[in-house]
């Protein structure tokens, strides 16, 4: 009996959902709820706002660092190559995250840190939160995770505010949509070190891999 009730527990926890949501591009995108949040199991990867305008895609450095000069929307594959969006998607820079036109799908939105380290703790907390958030493989150094909560996290690291790339396969980074200073916003990270998720701060002009959540 005791195991047929920890069965039924953990599912009321973990309520996976292979329900598919449509961005602008067409894109569809898998989706896992965890309690009350339902948030999508794979990194955002469009290029045009909600209501059909154009994200500027950063093809090489000069065009990152004239977006962040401007403090303009701007998003770039990792290393400015494609093959890297197949796998890790798209890395935004915060003036796309919080352009009022809309990043996320229409019904959806970029969670912010309260909602992020609702999800944490539900997924027990900052110290082993990390190995159900990663991804069963794709980690350096076997830093793989259970993937037990639908997450799905891949390394795709991040881009620079100078344009530049470090760390593919070490570390997952997502913005949150709540600023820290005028300058830099909360990110949340996942590493292939261990299972921990960490609270940090980046700079607005640099490129982050971006989760969205249901409104």
């Amino acid at each position: 009996m005791k195991t047929i009730i920890s069965l039924i527990s953990i599912l009321t926890f973990f309520q996976m959902s292979h329900a598919q949501v449509r961005d602008t591009n067409g894109k569809f995108y898998k989706t896992f709820s965890v309690r009350n949040q339902i948030w999508f199991a794979e990194n955002l990867s469009v290029d045009k706002f909600r209501n059909g305008d154009t994200i500027p895609e950063s093809k090489n450095s000069e065009d990152w660092l004239k977006a962040r000069e401007n403090a303009q929307p701007a998003w770039c594959y990792y290393n400015y190559n494609s093959k890297n969006g197949r796998q890790y998607g798209k890395l935004y820079n915060w003036y796309a995250v919080n352009d009022p036109r809309g990043l996320a799908p229409e019904g959806w939105h970029i969670p912010s840190s309260a909602e992020w380290d609702s999800l944490v703790t539900y997924l027990g907390g900052m110290d082993i939160a990390g190995t159900k958030m990663k991804a069963k493989n794709g980690w350096k150094n076997n830093g793989n995770g259970t993937n037990n909560s639908g997450f799905s996290g891949l390394p795709g690291s991040y881009c620079g505010e100078n344009g530049t790339f470090n760390f593919l396969g070490q570390f997952a980074i997502f913005w949150t949509a709540t600023e820290s200073e005028i300058e830099d916003a909360f990110s949340c990270n996942l590493t292939y070190v261990n299972g921990n998720v960490y609270k940090d701060i980046f700079l607005k002009g640099e490129g982050l891999s971006v989760r969205c959540i249901k409104d």
